[in-house]
């Protein structure tokens, strides 16, 4: 039995130079839909945003958007979504997809999904959650960003014990299966973990 209801994806609101990065997002969103996995992410409906969500919709699936308010029309608020939650700032944008999500996928994007990333990762490398993250690696776009976490742990910035803790699936086909085999084995995720956030 799995406990993936719900998966927050990350990912960029510009759609890359390739075109692969669309199409491994929109495998990704047909997978989740075909899982009956809800989709969690920014409520935008450009880049890469738009097309993960888009293929969930049209594969029957759910989504639900995040969006602060000030974003609404910068990264054109999907209309479509089943839920979206309109919000003051950032930090509530990030805490309430935290709080919705079973786990986590970085697509490739640009300095706000590196961001993301880097602070679930984070949040999990200090024991605060035991979410699965995966990146999804489509033309080894998270290469440097891996050698970098291999570095720092080299030069003795990531302590033993400290280790970064993350999924990596090469292919989008290959992204939903891993998340289930990795929750299977840590089971449902510690709720009363969850980061408390005040404003």
């Amino acid at each position: 039995m799995t406990f993936i209801r719900s998966v927050c994806v990350y990912c960029g609101s510009a759609p890359g130079i390739d075109p692969i990065f669309a199409e491994e997002a929109s495998a990704l969103g047909r997978s989740m839909a075909d899982a009956g996995i809800r989709l969690i992410y920014g409520g935008g409906n450009i880049g890469l945003m738009g097309t993960v969500a888009r293929a969930v919709l049209d594969a029957g699936g759910e989504v639900t958007g995040v969006i602060p308010s000030f974003l609404k029309d910068r990264e054109v608020l999907l209309e479509d979504a089943q839920e979206t939650i309109v919000v003051p700032d950032m930090h509530t944008r990030k805490q309430i997809m935290y709080e919705r999500a079973d786990a986590f996928i970085a697509l490739p994007g640009g300095i706000g999904t590196l961001e993301e990333l880097v602070e679930q990762l984070t949040w999990a490398q200090l024991g605060r959650h035991t979410k699965p993250i995966l990146l999804l690696n489509t033309l080894n776009f998270w290469r440097p960003l891996l050698d970098l976490f291999d570095h720092m742990g080299r030069s003795g910035f990531i302590r033993p014990g400290l280790e970064v803790r993350y999924l990596v699936a090469d292919q989008a086909a290959d992204a939903v299966p891993q998340l289930v085999a990795a929750m299977e084995i840590i089971g449902r995720p510690r709720e009363e973990t969850a980061i408390v956030t005040q404003f």
